[in-house]
């Protein structure tokens, strides 16, 4: 299947904040409920074991992430974890109410943090989950690119394949938008009025859902668009499809082959 990379309602800057707060707090829900990448913790371990960190940078947190499912388990590795989770588009509520749940490893930066250009005080593992395919290819490239400059490790997960199985899940989506989300926090009348008597929210999910999956990169192009970002092979690169269940994790991890900053 070829990519397409269409619009996404999520990535506008015109869409009211309000909307995409909605969205990203289902996606946090349902990236929790359902421990959509609790088989992404092995290679998060590994790479913190690997390179000595114990920091993450989380990069397009949208409403948290799904730190609220894995911090347990990867601190019980990783003792000294601490998380700061960021966004081009952060919905506030959403990250505070993962920090104030896990208040000794999690903080937030509220700062519009455009993913390209992560700014030099925020050091540590960058991770992605549900987002590189936000990206065109040559976006990609250079938060690749901006990671390697600085020498710090870096780690993508999705969750989801660019395959008609997967559009048939994400078609679904309306469905579990409207049997999820009255168990959906931080509790809003307003999500409840835009999702069942004016079903803008359902429809959002639906059409992000399914050009997310078109827009999903192989394993392959995740190391083609890693090759060209680091020409030089200051990188040891991984991309690999994680099998958990019935859940699919596209993943690619990069780190140093020489010694880490320590600044």
């Amino acid at each position: 299947m070829k990519r397409r990379h269409l619009f996404e309602f999520g990535d506008c800057q015109w869409l009211p904040s309000l909307l995409r707060d909605y969205m990203t707090d289902y996606l946090r829900f349902v990236s929790t409920k359902f421990n959509l990448f609790g088989g992404t913790l092995p290679r998060l371990t590994e790479i913190l074991e690997h390179t000595g960190q114990t920091q993450i940078v989380d990069i397009a947190s949208g409403g948290g992430g799904p730190w609220l499912s894995l911090v347990p388990e990867l601190q019980s590795k990783v003792p000294d974890l601490k998380i700061t989770l960021t966004d081009r588009y952060p919905n506030q509520a959403g990250m505070n109410q993962v920090a104030f749940a896990l208040p000794q490893v999690v903080e937030t930066d509220l700062r519009s943090i455009d993913a390209r250009e992560i700014p030099a005080d925020l050091v540590g593992l960058r991770t992605q989950f549900l987002s590189l395919h936000h990206f065109e290819p040559a976006d990609v490239v250079s938060i690749l690119q901006n990671a390697i400059a600085v020498n710090e490790p870096i780690a993508v997960f999705e969750a989801q394949q660019r395959d008609v199985e997967h559009l048939i899940r994400f078609g679904l989506s309306p469905l579990f938008v409207i049997l999820l989300t009255p168990f959906v926090s931080p509790f809003r009348i307003r999500r409840l009025v835009l999702t069942y008597l004016i079903p803008i929210v359902p429809v959002l999910v639906f059409w992000d859902g399914i050009v997310s999956v078109l827009r999903t990169y192989t394993v392959e192009e995740m190391l083609q668009m890693a090759r060209e970002a680091d020409p030089g092979q200051r990188y040891e690169w991984n991309a690999e499809v994680i099998n958990s269940g019935q859940i699919k994790n596209p993943c690619l991890t990069g780190w140093p082959v020489g010694p880490l900053n320590q600044d």
